[in-house]
């Protein structure tokens, strides 16, 4: 008997067969299946959400990303490049995608995961920092350490304050560009900033509210300030009203604050915590990570 060749199998592939119907109905039924299972989990591997760290050199960003990551404060030294880390949300913190969920669900037992990029605070390798923000794959939210004891009216080298005032009114006109500039008639997706007001521990620090006026305060001063030379060049006197996006908060007259922002969809938030010391205060951190988780 001669061996069956291609066509022959063809031929009976497309012939009404009991065995035809059953091999068709299987194949059917388990592609979608296996499709499926495919696509979650590379989708579960490569998505976790993210959150990047931010902030001048000193601040303290590489040891809060290894208690976070850890559970434990550990000798760190200053970041050369961007360190990714896998951290999980402490259990009684309730994420916000969880929200809604009965205190008795399963799912509320288990830690929800996430990813912290630390970034170099060094002024010549801040361009990480703004690479990631360019391309925000799956980022909930900014976390822009600050040394709350260097912010301090206290401190003679003023250099600190105005290097965080400096660094952060940057970033945050980043996002604010990224807003008014974005082509999509929906805009860009909201984009949270946290000043975490770190070393908190330490008897010369401010609290989170004198950091967070504090700020306010120096930023509305170097935006004055850049105001002023975008008017004394001329820069933007061809366009309408002199394109205001440009200018952090939209205008550059009267006292700028963190409010200012929501209209971008960056609202902002001041924090107070401590990283190091006999017990590392970390409570009201976590808590904003979860509810942008």
């Amino acid at each position: 008997m001669a061996p069956y060749q291609w066509q022959d199998y063809a031929t009976m592939a497309l012939q009404p067969t009991a065995i035809t119907v059953i091999v068709t109905f299987l194949i059917a039924m388990a592609l979608p299946v296996l499709l499926h299972m495919y696509l979650y989990r590379r989708r579960t591997v490569t998505q976790l959400p993210e959150f990047l760290l931010i902030g001048p050199s000193g601040a303290g960003k590489t040891s809060l990303l290894t208690l976070f990551e850890r559970g434990a404060a550990a000798q760190t030294h200053t970041s050369q490049v961007p360190l990714t880390v896998q951290c999980s949300l402490p259990l009684g913190t309730v994420a916000a995608s969880n929200r809604f969920r009965s205190v008795n669900d399963p799912t509320n037992k288990v830690h929800k995961k996430f990813l912290l990029i630390d970034t170099p605070g060094h002024g010549k390798l801040r361009q990480y920092a703004t690479d990631s923000m360019s391309k925000p794959h799956n980022l909930k939210g900014i976390v822009f350490v600050v040394d709350s004891a260097a912010l301090s009216a206290d401190v003679e080298d003023t250099e600190a304050l105005t290097e965080t005032a400096q660094y952060l009114h940057d970033i945050l006109l980043t996002l604010q560009t990224r807003q008014t500039r974005s082509k999509s008639s929906r805009g860009v997706a909201q984009m949270p900033v946290m000043v975490a007001a770190n070393k908190l521990d330490l008897f010369t620090a401010l609290p989170a509210k004198l950091v967070k006026s504090t700020l306010e305060s120096e930023i509305t001063r170097l935006r004055s300030t850049k105001s002023r030379g975008l008017l004394d060049s001329g820069v933007g006197m061809d366009e309408n009203d002199q394109d205001d996006r440009e200018v952090l908060g939209g205008a550059g007259e009267g006292k700028f604050e963190f409010k200012l922002m929501e209209e971008y969809d960056v609202p902002v938030e001041v924090l107070g915590g401590s990283v190091q010391g006999a017990e590392p205060d970390t409570a009201a951190w976590w808590t904003w990570i979860g509810q942008n988780l």
